[in-house]
């Protein structure tokens, strides 16, 4: 019989630091003999119960990760957003020099005219 509850209890089963969710291996495996299945049956599926519960589930660390990422990304969104700014003033100003220098042109011309 598996012994303990809470992260598979199995002597054997060595998880990871992704453990997600307490699991009452003794109850699920009681459950399952009781219903019919042999003990080693039982075991088995409590095992792999264990592993897929604890593979698929987000940890506060993963959830840590996650928003650290998140930080990183607005950091750069940031950094994205001053080099548009920059960009804009370069543009504004090259079109005031444009605008300024057509204008000298179009005096120029209507003088000569």
């Amino acid at each position: 019989m598996l012994t303990g509850i809470a992260f598979g209890g199995f002597a054997d089963y060595n998880p990871g630091m992704n453990e997600a969710i307490a699991f009452d291996t003794h109850q699920f495996v009681k459950n399952l003999t009781e219903s019919g299945f042999t003990e080693q049956q039982a075991e088995a599926l409590a095992k792999e119960q264990v592993q897929l519960l604890n593979s698929n589930l987000a940890t506060k660390v993963d959830i840590l990760a996650i928003k650290v990422d998140i930080e990183s990304v607005k950091a750069d969104i940031e950094s994205v957003k001053a080099d548009i700014q920059a960009s804009k003033f370069e543009l504004l100003k090259w079109m005031v020099m444009a605008m300024i220098a057509q204008g000298g042109l179009i005096v120029a011309l209507v003088k000569a005219l």
